[in-house]
């Protein structure tokens, strides 16, 4: 590969850094040709991009980015992997079902919404958190409830009210 490919990668990898908030770094090593095939069509019915990564050119992706990514220099060791997704607890989701059955990927480190979580311990975390559009979803249940019950409430008395009526009529009859 030739300078001007490199930079050519640095600039790609630079935007992806820019267009998505959330980004994990995964080592894959060690799966087998079948095992990582069958990992990255995984990754693909979830919509979500893994891409395989020199750690040198991620590196100077991250110096060149406008975020300080120095957290995640630590872990640009042996193989790297980057998977992207809209949604920050996806990747973290599909690591934990795939480890179901192989040993790896292994978590080395991610960036969610501008907070850095380095080490596979943190994965269990990282599955737990809720998406945007999850959290979205509780708060207008939450919101909903309460007009649901004052909804009730009014039926019931209706209900309630109608029924004294009819018995009022018909004890006058």
């Amino acid at each position: 590969m030739n300078r001007e490919e490199k930079n050519e990668l640095i600039e790609v990898l630079d935007g992806m850094l820019n267009d998505n908030k959330n980004f994990y770094l995964a080592d894959i090593s060690g799966l087998t040709a079948e095992e990582n095939s069958s990992l990255r069509r995984l990754c693909f019915k979830r919509e979500i991009s893994l891409k395989v990564v020199k750690n040198t050119l991620l590196k100077k992706a991250f110096e060149k980015n406008q975020t300080d990514f120095s957290q995640l220099y630590e872990v640009l060791e042996g193989n790297t992997s980057i998977m992207t997704s809209e949604s920050g607890n996806a990747p973290a989701k599909l690591i934990k079902e795939f480890r179901k059955k192989h040993e790896k990927p292994t978590l080395k480190g991610a960036h969610i919404e501008d907070t850095f979580y380095i080490g596979d311990d943190n994965l269990s975390i990282l599955a737990d958190l809720k998406s945007k559009n999850e959290l979205i979803g509780d708060v207008i249940t939450l919101l909903q409830s309460p007009a649901k019950n004052v909804v009730s409430a009014l039926k019931a008395s209706s209900n309630k009210l109608s029924g004294i009526l009819k018995t009022l009529e018909e004890k006058n009859k």
